[in-house]
Order: C-alpha cells, then sequence, then structure tokens
C-alpha cells in the first residue's frame, strides 16, 4: 500500500530531476529520492502512476562509495535547495554528465551524443542571487524539499547558515526580515560590496529590516535598484528584478566555454572592440523585429548574434574580446535595459523583442550564441535563429531536457551536435549547465 508499503531496491541510474531509477522484479520503473546508482537500498513507495511507481529511502542497506555526510544541517531539517548533498563532489559531475548524455540519446534522438567535458571553475561556485519564500515572522529561507510525489511546501526553511551562498548573500538570509512579504529577491555583488532586496508584493518593502547600506525596493515599484558585478574584465550592471546567472564563478566559467565553442568563427581578431562603438540604436519600441535601418555592418571580428541576452553578459565579455558586432535580442525589458547600459562601449545594438520575432537584416551573422529559459529555444526560437544563415550555433542550457529537445528541432535545420561541455554552476544539486556547439 502508498504511504507505508517499502521494498528493497537497486537503482541503475540517476534521472533527470534528481531522482535514482531502479526497477522491481516486475519490470516497473521506480524513481527513487535519496538514492545513488549501485546502492541497495530499502524504500517508501509513496506514489503509484500507470507506467512508474515513486518512492523515498528509508534505509541505506549497501551504500555507494560515492556518499558522503550531508555538510549542511538545514537539510535535514526539511530545506528544498541543495538536495545532492549526499553525493560528493566529484561523482556528482559524472552524475549531471550521465543524465545529460542520457537525455541527447532518449529525447534527442542521438544514437552517440558527445560525452560533456567539465569545465573548470576558478572557485567555489557560490550564489550571489536568491528567491526566497518568507515565513510569518518575516524570515526568509527556501521552500520545504519535496517528498516523494508531494509538492514542495507552501513555508520556508530558516537557517542560520547557507551552504551555496556567498557570505553577503547568507549575511541577507540570515539577518534580513522581510514582514508581510511572500516573496524576495536577494541579490549581491562579490566584486563591488552591494546588496539590494526586491520585495513581494511592493507593500511589504517598507517594512523590511536589512543590513546598512542594502538597496530595497518592492517589485513593480518604478525602477528597481541595480548592482554592479564584474565577470571576465566586464563590469556589467545588474537590476533586481534582470536574470543573471547564479554567481561570477560560474558566470566567468560560461563564458569560457561559450568562447571555446564559439571557436573561430569571429575570425581571428583580438582587439579591445571599442572602436568606432555605436553603442545602442533602438529604444524600447524602436526598430521592430529586425536589426534596425541598413542593419549592422561586420566589425573587424565579425558579427555575433547574443539570443536571450540577458544583461548582456555573452555579447559585453566576447564582443569586446573579439572586436565584433554584437546584435542583442532580449524580450525583458529591464535586462534590455541593463544590456544596452553594459553594451555602451562596443559595437552593439540592442533589440527588446522576442527571439521568435527576430528577422535578420544587414550583414551576415557568424555565430549564434543561445541562452534561454529553461523550457529552451522551442520551436520559435530554433526557427527564427536558423534564419541567421550562421553556420554555428553554441547553445547554453539549464535543463537536460531542453537541450535534448532543441537538439532534435535544431537537427531539422541542418545542424549537428559538435561538441559539449558542462558547468558545474548549482554544485549540491541536480541543475547542470551545458555549452553546445551545433553546426552546419
Amino acid at each position: 500500500m502508498v504511504g507505508s508499503e517499502t521494498v528493497e531496491l537497486v537503482p541503475s541510474a540517476m534521472a533527470a530531476g534528481g531522482r535514482a531509477l531502479a526497477r522491481q522484479p516486475s519490470g516497473r520503473v521506480v524513481f527513487v529520492e535519496g538514492a545513488l546508482p549501485g546502492e541497495r537500498v530499502r524504500a517508501r513507495l509513496v506514489a503509484e502512476k500507470r507506467d512508474f511507481a515513486e518512492a523515498v529511502t528509508v534505509e541505506v542497506l549497501a551504500p555507494s562509495p560515492a556518499r558522503v555526510a550531508p555538510p549542511c544541517p538545514a537539510l535535514a531539517e526539511g530545506c528544498g535547495g541543495c538536495t545532492w548533498q549526499h553525493v560528493d563532489a566529484v561523482h556528482q559531475v559524472e552524475l549531471k554528465a550521465a543524465v545529460v548524455v542520457d537525455a541527447l540519446r532518449r529525447t534527442g534522438g542521438l544514437a552517440n551524443p558527445p560525452t560533456p567535458l567539465p569545465w573548470p571553475l576558478s572557485g567555489p561556485a557560490l550564489r550571489t542571487s536568491a528567491r526566497l519564500v518568507v515565513g510569518t515572522d518575516g524570515r526568509a529561507g527556501h521552500r520545504q524539499r519535496a517528498t516523494g510525489g508531494d509538492r514542495p511546501g507552501a513555508g520556508p526553511v530558516p537557517t542560520g547558515s547557507c551552504l551555496a551562498a556567498h557570505p553577503l548573500l547568507e549575511d541577507l538570509i540570515v539577518h534580513g526580515r522581510y514582514p508581510g512579504a511572500d516573496e524576495v529577491v536577494l541579490r549581491v555583488s562579490a566584486a563591488t560590496g552591494e546588496r539590494l532586496v526586491l520585495v513581494r508584493p511592493a507593500s511589504a518593502a517598507a517594512a523590511a529590516v536589512m543590513p546598512p547600506g542594502t538597496k530595497g525596493a518592492g517589485a513593480g515599484e518604478g525602477r528597481a535598484p541595480w548592482l554592479h558585478e564584474e565577470v571576465a574584465g566586464a563590469r556589467l550592471r545588474v537590476t533586481a528584478g534582470s536574470f543573471f546567472q547564479p554567481g561570477p564563478v560560474a558566470a566567468e566559467a560560461l563564458v569560457g566555454a561559450v568562447d571555446e565553442a564559439i571557436g573561430d568563427s569571429l575570425g581571428d581578431s583580438l582587439g579591445d572592440g571599442l572602436g568606432g562603438a555605436t553603442g545602442d540604436r533602438t529604444g524600447p519600441a524602436g526598430g521592430g523585429p529586425g536589426e534596425g535601418p541598413g542593419g549592422p555592418g561586420s566589425g573587424s571580428g565579425g558579427h555575433l548574434l547574443d539570443a536571450y541576452a540577458g544583461v548582456g553578459l555573452f555579447g559585453a565579455v566576447l564582443g569586446a574580446r573579439h572586436g565584433a558586432r554584437v546584435t542583442a535580442v532580449e524580450r525583458s525589458p529591464s535586462a534590455a535595459a541593463d544590456a544596452r547600459a553594459n553594451l555602451a562601449g562596443i559595437d552593439a545594438h540592442v533589440l527588446e523583442i522576442e527571439v521568435g520575432r527576430w528577422r535578420p537584416r544587414g550583414a551576415p551573422v557568424d555565430v549564434v550564441v543561445a541562452d534561454p529559459a529553461r523550457s529552451g529555444l522551442g520551436r520559435p526560437g530554433t526557427t527564427a535563429l536558423a534564419r541567421s544563415a550562421a553556420p554555428r550555433l553554441v547553445l547554453v542550457s539549464c535543463d537536460p531536457a531542453s537541450l535534448a529537445r532543441d537538439s532534435a528541432l535544431l537537427a531539422q535545420f541542418g545542424f549537428s551536435l559538435s561538441a559539449l561541455w558542462l558547468v558545474d554552476a548549482f554544485p549540491h544539486t541536480f541543475h547542470v549547465e551545458t555549452v553546445a556547439r551545433f553546426d552546419r
């Protein structure tokens, strides 16, 4: 009976979503929370579907050599932030790579996908931003961990420390108080020490109690505050509500992997990208879905299309590094405004539109870099970017399933996956970032 029945299982692999995959003698698949491949565990069945069941580990009978004691006490208290703490760091990366390859085979239809190459990090990938829920006492924390088929709990798990957070962010989590809020977005800068808080609902912002010097605002309350971060030599403005990578160490690693994937697509010129800068040529309502009147010309380092550009991270660093002309496409008004500021010193053009509405005009695109949301490019994004006629597309993905789906879609336009890198931007979790190079 579900809820009380226990079974012995030996998982054979890790599945997307962070649970281990096992089979009962009948052949039924069971997804097991808290187990590792090769272990023998006793697990309690918590849900039964038509084709599979879900279970939670209650006892590890024969542990994997990769199993370690979780270093953060908040996990035992139900925190849903870092649920892979029971896996040693090296094996975390190996398991993530295996999940990516399995998704490319099963969902992407690739018989022999490339093995993801781990990209080195310059230090601990501590997070400098977090979206947290707030309890009735005003304390913020990660949501309670889901158990089996259950949904995550509504309330936060307050903590006196956070394994994944930069010290400045940890201070906001532990000591900040946000009475009346349902949710807060916390963001800090490792480079400048700036800290900011975005409170939801906006009416709760006035009651927030934060460390001295912290900027605060309510969501939807006019212009949100911003801070500045530095990545690979570029100083970037990041507004509270704009998407940015989890921290500068992860961001720098992703920039490095993307540059490796770009290869020689932007030519051999490695100037500073400052000569003949034009900055932004469109306002929020200007230019339509193309690239503006006449379109951009080709810089000395070629033409880079930065799709789903966010605050312009890849365009700012790699445009300057290669002396390339950059076209940045980003639908978020907040992020597009940041991108205009961050790309102002190079030959760049920002379009505030959906990627699916983009149409090529002017000089040919030499390489596309795309960093979509977790859902991936999808059919509209893939179709639009394929129109660029660029021979190379570099896809940054934060979900193995969407990477696999996009790989299949890109294949319909003549792109083949030629190289793959893995960036462990979210240690102690099942989340994984990949950088994939597609050529045609």
